[in-house]
């Protein structure tokens, strides 16, 4: 279905969209499917799932440390598509990729996005393709798999650029919420209160989703106040760092998210 099951979330009237971003092969090789079946029954509304990468420039410490972990694990991009593969039969949720260009790359452009298809991923996000490139170059073969791209903006993203984001991207729009990388858990400050304002006033097309320093429900409702959803990354990893029971973990964080 690609785009259209990510369409689907964002028309379907819900304005608290809570989306989670899992780490492919974190805590364990096989975790992910797991985790995702778990997290759709929960009621998350779309899934980034994350490829670990050895040089992320997004990543912040607590993801960077669960995709060491995979990568030791054993995790690589054969395994991330053959786990994707199997939990898409069981969820009809969306699943986004989460990961670097240098690994589309490998792959090759058209071969990476035709396994995406294959397997069920809906859409990517590419933080290091800059635009200019992805217009240029394979906006062309993105529309030809039906396979969204998600650009993220900035506090620091002008206007015009994030016009052009806007116009180029095709699921949503990756609200970043400060300057620093993932993992933040300090309260937004008015100066990104103020930004997500701006980023209102703009009137774009896409979807916003607020995401980066998202950490407990408070945060949660701020940012689907001022966007259309929220991403949760770090906190949820953080809970699985420690824990020995993924599955009753999952529950209860998630439950601390979306129940008062």
């Amino acid at each position: 279905m690609g785009k259209q099951r990510i369409n689907n979330i964002f028309k379907s009237g819900d304005n608290d969209i809570l989306s989670i971003y899992v780490t492919t092969g974190y805590p364990e090789l096989e975790s992910m499917p797991v985790l995702v079946e778990e997290l759709a029954e929960l009621g998350v509304g779309f899934i980034e799932v994350g490829m670990p990468y050895s040089d992320p420039l997004a990543d912040g410490q607590t993801i960077q440390y669960s995709s060491s972990i995979a990568l030791k694990n054993g995790i690589d991009l054969d395994k991330y598509f053959a786990q994707v593969h199997q939990v898409r039969s069981k969820v009809d949720i969306p699943l986004i990729f989460m990961g670097y260009f240098n690994q589309v790359l490998r792959l090759g452009v058209e071969n990476f996005l035709q396994k995406c298809l294959n397997s069920g991923i809906d859409g990517l996000i590419l933080p290091d393709l800059p635009p200019e490139i992805y217009k240029e170059n394979y906006k062309a073969i993105f529309d030809k798999y039906d396979l969204s791209l998600s650009f993220l903006i900035t506090p620091t993203t002008s206007d015009k650029r994030i016009k052009l984001f806007d116009e180029l991207s095709s699921g949503f729009i990756y609200v970043i919420s400060g300057s620093a990388t993932t993992g933040k858990t300090n309260n937004f400050t008015n100066s990104q209160l103020e930004y997500f304002k701006r980023i209102n006033r703009l009137k774009l097309n896409n979807p916003k989703v607020i995401g980066f320093g998202v950490s407990n429900r408070e945060k949660y409702l701020i940012a689907n106040k001022y966007s259309d959803g929220a991403i949760i990354g770090s906190a949820y990893i953080k809970a699985l760092k420690n824990s020995k029971d993924y599955i009753k973990t999952t529950r209860q964080f998630v439950d601390k998210i979306l129940k008062s």
